[in-house]
């Protein structure tokens, strides 16, 4: 018997699981080939443009190559970050390298929230999905127990096949879990370089700015 055949052949509780696996399955899978393709983006592009950035002659034509590159906005907003701040206000006080420091910080903070959106989803749906299953199962063996003993004749061969028809969501509940987990953990390893990566670069970046003596201003 396949998941629909129970799906049809349930009650309320039995759809409920399998409807709610099936949108955790495709949830998973849209964020898993989308996370897959940014990834595999960033991961070049990051590479690409802090290359270009450090080849430039200066600030305004090291975002302008930069910007040819970095086709996830992740190098990019770093270096825009070190616009100075409007005088006169709390953001503009104090010494230029703890401005830096702040404005390269939120920048980059930005950047990384960009790249884990979808981890969260992805861990849910890895450790929940088995239980949700599991609850299906045990409320399809309870009502399959159920139905056999009403019959007044329990045989081996009555009670093992709707047990292992319940044992179907369990199954299901696992098919929708592992590759959530692959991804959470794949993803999790790739985000990790691009982030040390951008730590890296954000602190040679306020280095560089720092000893020049003052946040340099772009041109808008």
């Amino acid at each position: 018997m396949s998941v629909f055949q129970l799906f049809l052949q349930g009650d309320a509780v039995i759809r409920l699981v399998a409807v709610l696996l099936l949108a955790m399955s495709v949830a998973s899978w849209v964020v898993i080939i989308w996370k897959a393709w940014l990834l595999r983006r960033a991961t070049g592009d990051v590479g690409r443009s802090t290359a270009a950035f450090w080849q430039s002659a200066s600030i305004d034509e090291a975002r302008s190559r930069v910007g040819g590159f970095d086709r996830e906005a992740l190098v990019l907003p770093l270096i825009e970050a070190t616009q100075v701040q409007a005088p006169g206000s709390l953001a503009a006080a104090g010494d230029k390298a703890q401005q830096l420091t702040r404005l390269l910080r939120d920048a980059l903070h930005r950047v990384l929230d960009r790249l884990q959106f979808g981890q969260v989803l992805l861990a849910t749906v890895g450790s929940t999905a088995p239980f949700v299953g599991l609850l299906g199962t045990v409320w399809g063996i309870y009502h399959a127990l159920t139905g056999i003993a009403s019959a007044g004749q329990i045989t081996i061969d009555k009670v093992s096949g709707p047990v292992g028809e319940a044992l179907i969501m369990t199954a299901a509940g696992l098919a929708v879990a592992i590759p959530a987990v692959l991804g959470y953990n794949v993803f999790g390893r790739l985000i990790g370089r691009i982030e040390a990566d951008l730590e890296g670069f954000a602190r040679d970046l306020r280095e560089l700015l720092t000893h020049r003596g003052a946040v340099v201003p772009l041109e808008p």
